[in-house]
């Protein structure tokens, strides 16, 4: 490849590590990295905030598995796609975001898109934060993020280049070839911890969000072992919801302190076990703790795992199940089942008037469908009562707990899955913080079921005000008319007034020519 402008090459680079899709808005400061991208191949989808880019990028990583990208200019562009990136980070999502930055910041102050100090700013919500001073710098850190995405933790990558090595001309990157392999666990731990759970009477097994890709294998070594299960939200639809032995995704029950506690043997695979899994701070075990992470600071962390495992869990979970051979367990497969039909009617007590919106979601949509939820309540109840048919399939931001993200991340979603069903659920609240992306649904032409749970409220934190003797303050605030809205930035909408219509709605927004915004009430599970 000839000479070219740096921010050119950069496209080129990224075409031919993979990428197929950039999220961004151009800006006179990054505007040489939108010289390369049409050459190289690439798909451009124009977000019209830099959060919604952010957002977009990151559904499109949970959705394909594969790095999202996103470019955006110096200074304010890199703010607003900081809160996406804190919740890539929160969530373990391969996203790498290319910004333009200053040359000069010590010596001239007064400059357009200036801040104090970008790099730095970025470092606090990425993994890491650096600044490309060479073309050989970028084409290295770019080459890094991507292998760290393969072979730890993936979480997100920040890369500041500035404008005048983005103009000045570059030598092409080098080709990539690598192939990454994982080593399984040595065999005397497999051996160790084989054992355990052949022995255990009461095994227990967690499985988290970055075991998703084995979800076969676990499914079997769950049966295999007599074990019961839990996922944490990160991780349904690993095992079937209809396993004989499993809790589901109700780790953050109280009642399953009491479960953890009758364990003689608990084996976590890929997942922190953080306050957003366990709205607690201990498990409540009294037995040993096997923990499987890629993350050593998982594996060190306040539960205090007595065998840690540092590897992949795929390879993990298939290596320990050649050595597993059947047994029984004294778990009892009727209680466990009114204990689960127990902590339903406990969720669906705890949001009243959701469960059934809940159950017709799931009767309308196909079994393959794949779901961006926001933070609200319709998802809050979802978490622990939908029933996921396949893993990695219903991403919502947890830990992070981002307003605003479900229907951008659900418009990436569609762009990395364009033959699967997408829906986007958000609050009437945290629709309102993305809004202006309907723009780019509409635009795209997608088919996206757009679902806004309306109750006229900040109703999670009214309740949270009135279980600590707060007077409910700031918690109303005026709406629009969503239906007119839609219909103003060109997308359909419905206003489905029961349950049956609301079925109803929803397939026929999964084959409508664009995106079809769906509004319920309070009173359409009453209808």
């Amino acid at each position: 490849m000839p000479v070219k402008p740096l921010g050119a090459q950069l496209s080129h680079m990224l075409k031919d590590r993979g990428v197929e899709v950039i999220f961004g808005i151009p800006g006179v400061h990054n505007q040489e990295m939108y010289r390369g991208i049409e050459e190289a191949g690439i798909t451009h989808v124009l977000a019209r905030n830099e959060q919604g880019a952010g957002f977009m990028a990151d559904g499109y990583a949970r959705a394909t598995g594969k790095p999202g990208v996103a470019y955006v200019i110096t200074g304010p562009g890199l703010c607003n796609i900081m809160n996406p990136v804190g919740q890539a980070y929160s969530d373990s999502v391969p996203m790498l975001v290319i910004a333009s930055c200053l040359d000069d910041v010590v010596g001239t102050r007064g400059q357009l898109h200036q801040m104090l100090d970008q790099e730095g700013a970025g470092a606090s919500v990425a993994e890491w934060s650096e600044t490309a001073h060479t073309a050989e710098a970028a084409y290295h850190l770019i080459d890094r993020a991507l292998l760290e995405f393969q072979t730890s933790r993936a979480r997100p990558k920040l890369m500041n280049v500035p404008i005048s090595l983005l103009e000045g001309d570059a030598p092409a990157a080098p080709l990539s070839d690598r192939v990454i392999a994982f080593d399984a666990p040595n065999t005397a731990q497999l051996t160790r911890i084989s054992e355990m759970l052949h022995a255990a009477r009461k095994p227990v097994i967690i499985a988290g969000g970055g075991a998703k890709n084995a979800s076969a294998y676990l499914q079997q070594l769950v049966e295999r072992c007599g074990a019961a299960s839990f996922t944490t939200y990160a991780g349904r639809g690993i095992l079937a919801h209809d396993t004989p032995l499993t809790f589901g995704a109700t780790l953050g029950r109280s009642g399953s302190a009491d479960i953890m506690a009758q364990a003689d043997v608990v084996l976590v695979l890929g997942s922190e076990l953080s306050e957003c899994d366990l709205w607690r701070k201990p498990l409540m075990h009294a037995c040993p703790l096997i923990r499987v992470d890629l993350d050593p600071e998982v594996l060190a962390d306040h539960h205090r795992s007595a065998h840690p495992v540092l590897a992949d869990c795929t390879v993990f979970a298939e290596a320990l199940l050649k050595m597993m051979t059947p047994s029984d367990s004294d778990w009892d497969a009727a209680a466990i089942a009114k204990t689960r039909q127990q902590w339903r009617m406990e969720t669906a007590a705890d949001r009243p008037g959701i469960i059934g919106l809940v159950d017709a979601l799931h009767e309308a949509l196909p079994s393959d469908t794949m779901i961006f939820s926001d933070m609200t309540q319709f998802a809050y109840v979802a978490n622990e009562t939908y029933p996921m048919e396949r893993a990695g399939h219903w991403h919502h931001p947890s830990g992070f707990g981002t307003l605003g993200y479900a229907l951008p991340a659900a418009i990436g979603g569609k762009m990395g899955m364009p033959d699967t069903p997408v829906v986007s659920i958000n609050g009437d609240s945290g629709f309102q913080y993305n809004v202006q992306e309907l723009a780019t649904a509409v635009e795209l032409g997608l088919s996206l079921p757009i679902i806004v749970w309306d109750n006229g409220k900040l109703k999670e934190i009214e309740d949270s005000m009135t279980r600590a003797q707060i007077a409910p303050n700031a918690v109303i605030a005026q709406n629009p008319d969503f239906c007119k809205l839609a219909q103003a930035y060109g997308a359909r909408a419905s206003a489905p007034r029961s349950i049956e219509d609301f079925k109803q709605a929803v397939q026929d927004a999964l084959i409508a020519n664009g995106p079809t915004l769906i509004h319920i009430t309070p009173e359409t599970a009453l209808g």
